[in-house]
């Protein structure tokens, strides 16, 4: 920060102090954790102390400023002390390990991070012992500083601003100024700017032919017509839009090379809108037209007569075209006022749902109402209806089971749906799903998170948000015995130790000798190679056990020998049973692009990973398909001839979450992607993963300074991450985006395209930033 807003900081700080000093212009305790919004006791205590410079056990307005314009204009050193007396708890001069393990359990508490004490205790040796240069049992100044030297950029955080430390209030964001259509921003909009463009000038040409052919009628009829001819086009092709099939196959041609397909939905909400514009100017030209008509003497008819009823005669059916009209203005006012995103976000899909339904009776009065309706609706009705037909047929035509439901957290429901036969996907689509028991007639949409190659079961990762997520996760939590009941624990701890006992002999065909492996936590027995001599039993498909044979606890599942893609692993809620369920789909979405990318950078926020769940599986499946093996050294090596599907040369991988609990959700598919990419022998990995936890505090705050220097040797000396035990080490905050895409420049692995699934506000940063760098972006959307 600038000198200049250092002291706007230090002005801040003075006006909170004044605003609760009180008349004795001293302050104690929990006014200085209200005035800095210092939530941790801890540092709390630690920061008031120093402060403190009397003991009083007050702080007068002239100590806090006296300590803090120290800790803004002064060196480097005198930085670095105050940080060490923060650490140096009974004031000794030095820190020995009890302090050191106290800071630390601080700092997890306000990164919000839940370590067990043993894990605690080994982050507090690792950086104690590293610290502890002389081996005394106590960390003085000199080797504190000698150990922040020795990480890079963290004495950088500690020079800085000491508004870093503490931090005021956010301030409201300014406006922000409209984006001027650069050349990178033309480059990367080509496709949308121009469809804009001819949908713009197809109105102004289908408006002006109405108008000049109504010119002898007068200005307001002239409007009307006008108007009433580009409602034409605009109430019929809008259903257009919404053809997922078509628009899936039409992914898969060079349509999708001219035609902004991923945008179909944004277009169908400015389609939405245009509709009720024009459909308020044309009512208002009416009006007009009415109101001077009944003014006449000539007309027999009132104004309220020729607006409300159908004896003008009016309109080509039974003169209806007023009636007809004002019921549609009402129809469409409704539809945009329960398609807002405060009714959709808030838990109220249901409202939406059913009153978009209306576009049915909307397009009988169009037709009722206009006498030319009829033939622009034709060929979309016609497409619409069959569509409908097909995927109604389909997804009726015979009943799915939800064979398995794991609650993860975050309140995250896991559904493993049996695999119909023939149904046929790729990577990142996406099925709308329909549990009777839940509601029998809605319809939710939600991204695949398994991989093609897995053909046994269908994975939905759902996250509670609404109040059908809400009822769905709800329901199999209330039927969780482990969840409920006075005996939770109990329950637990009995399920944990079936859990180890030894599995029982699997019921099988085949009595020859079994190939088991698997892990001591999933209690997998692998029967592919149960033939005679370890061959595969009928025709390479075998079983796999999981779990005791008693109670609900025994499944079987088919699982194909060949089938390089390891399943997810269930939770320690799960629960196996056969509710009925429909599926509509599979659908298409802008993943689908990510094999043909040679640069693919994957951003997942939060839930978002889902699609890129399924599409790191496949693509990690068909990378190693490219193995080749030397029968006689047994070297290793990539061949160098890649499918016609997939040219990826390298793929980054960014997952943001804000606890850490959510790693939890994918954990185990994370880990055996990192034990594949241990193989590799090439130049790099050829997948890279980026795990960022935004409750941690980031390097550049004092409170955690500590912690993250523990973290990274702990790292180090065990190989794998402490929050999440992978080996991709956890960075605390959020990623600062113009670094990572300048180093993803950098690496010059071809063409660069950004997939990104997550909040909007995160979208439009990341799309910003590509602009920047003439990098392709592409948003999740249905």
């Amino acid at each position: 920060m600038s000198a200049e807003e250092d002291a706007e900081w230090l002005r801040w700080v003075t006006r909170q102090f004044d605003s609760i000093a009180g008349e004795d212009r001293e302050i104690n305790l929990q006014e200085f954790k209200a005035a800095l919004n210092l939530k941790e006791s801890f540092f709390a205590e630690r920061f008031f102390a120093l402060f403190d410079s009397d003991g009083s056990g007050t702080i007068a307005l002239q100590e806090l400023r006296e300590a803090l314009t120290l800790l803004i204009h002064g060196s480097p050193m005198d930085k670095l002390k105050f940080l060490f007396q923060v650490y140096d708890v009974d004031g000794s001069g030095s820190i020995d390990a009890d302090e050191l393990r106290t800071v630390l359990q601080s700092c997890l508490r306000e990164s919000a991070i839940s370590l067990p004490d043993e894990k605690l205790d080994q982050l507090t040796l690792a950086l104690f012992e590293s610290a502890d240069k002389d081996g005394s049992g106590a960390i003085t100044f000199d080797e504190l500083r000698d150990e922040l030297e020795s990480f890079p950029g963290v004495m950088e955080n500690l020079t800085i601003s000491a508004a870093h430390w503490l931090t005021p209030p956010a301030a409201w964001p300014r406006p922000r100024r409209p984006r001027q259509l650069t050349a990178a921003y033309w480059h990367n909009h080509r496709s949308q700017l121009l469809c804009l463009a001819a949908y713009a000038g197809l109105h102004v040409l289908l408006f002006a032919l109405a108008a000049s052919a109504h010119r002898a009628y007068g200005a307001s009829v002239m409007v009307a017509k006008g108007c009433g001819q580009c409602l034409n086009f605009d109430c019929s092709f809008i259903a257009v839009l919404m053809l997922r099939r078509c628009l899936t196959w039409l992914r898969a041609t060079w349509v999708a090379q001219i035609l902004p397909l991923d945008q179909n939905i944004q277009f169908h909400q400015l389609m939405g809108y245009v509709v009720v514009g024009l459909s308020l100017v044309h009512t208002v030209a009416h009006v007009v037209n009415f109101a001077l008509q009944a003014q006449s003497e000539a007309s027999p008819f009132r104004f309220w007569e020729l607006l409300l009823t159908t004896r003008p005669g009016i309109g080509w059916v039974y003169g209806s075209a007023s009636p007809t009209g004002v019921v549609l203005l009402l129809l469409l006012l409704l539809m945009l006022a329960c398609s807002s995103s405060c009714i959709r976000r808030s838990g109220h899909f249901e409202v939406f749902y059913w009153t978009h339904l209306s576009y049915l009776p909307m397009w009988f009065l169009l037709i009722v109402h206009g006498p030319n309706f009829w033939k622009w609706l034709l060929v979309p009705c016609i497409l619409f209806f069959l569509e409908k037909a097909v995927g109604l047929a389909v997804s009726r035509m015979a009943a799915l089971c939800i064979t398995e439901v794991n609650l993860l957290p975050s309140k995250v429901t896991h559904l493993l749906i049996k695999r119909p036969p023939l149904f046929h996907y790729r990577p990142g689509d996406y099925v709308y799903l329909n549990i009777p028991t839940i509601a029998r007639y809605e319809w939710h949409p939600f991204t695949i998170s398994s991989a093609p190659e897995q053909k046994d079961t269908i994975w939905l990762h759902i996250r509670s948000e609404g109040q059908w997520t809400n009822r769905l996760y709800e329901s199999f939590r209330a039927s969780d015995p482990v969840a409920r009941g006075s005996k939770r624990l109990s329950t637990s701890l009995r399920m944990r130790r079936s859990q180890r006992r030894p599995q029982p002999e699997p019921i099988h065909s085949c009595t020859s000798a079994q190939e088991v492996v698997a892990s001591d936590k999933d209690f997998t027995v692998d029967l592919t190679s149960c033939g005679p001599e370890g061959t595969p039993c009928q025709g390479g498909e075998g079983l796999v056990y999981l779990g005791t044979k008693e109670g609900t606890q025994a499944r079987w599942r088919a699982a194909s020998k060949a089938q390089d893609v390891a399943p997810e692993m269930p939770s320690e809620n799960h629960q196996f049973c056969n509710i009925k369920c429909y599926i509509d789909g599979p659908y298409g979405s802008p993943t689908r692009r990510i094999f043909a990318s040679e640069h693919a950078v994957l951003i997942g926020a939060g839930i978002g990973i889902t699609p890129f769940a399924s599409v790191l599986q496949s693509i990690m499946y068909r990378h190693q398909k490219r193995k080749r093996l030397c029968p006689s050294c047994q070297h290793s090596w990539m061949e160098g001839a890649q499918d016609d599907e997939m040219k990826l040369h390298k793929v980054d991988f960014f997952w943001i979450n804000r606890d850490q609990r959510s790693f939890e959700w994918f954990v185990s598919l994370l880990t055996k992607l990192e034990m594949d990419q241990a193989e590799e022998n090439q130049d790099g990995c050829f997948l890279e993963l980026h795990l960022y936890m935004t409750s941690a505090l980031g390097k550049n705050d004092m409170k955690a300074i500590g912690l993250q220097m523990a973290l990274d040797l702990l790292a180090k000396k065990e190989k794998k991450d402490s929050i999440t035990g992978l080996q991709t080490r956890t960075q605390p905050g959020r990623p600062d985006w113009s670094k990572v895409f300048q180093k993803v420049a950098a690496e010059k692995k071809g063409k660069v395209q950004v997939f990104f699934c997550g909040s909007p506000a995160l979208a439009k940063v990341l799309k910003g930033h590509c602009e920047q760098l003439n990098f392709r972006f592409f948003q999740e959307n249905f």
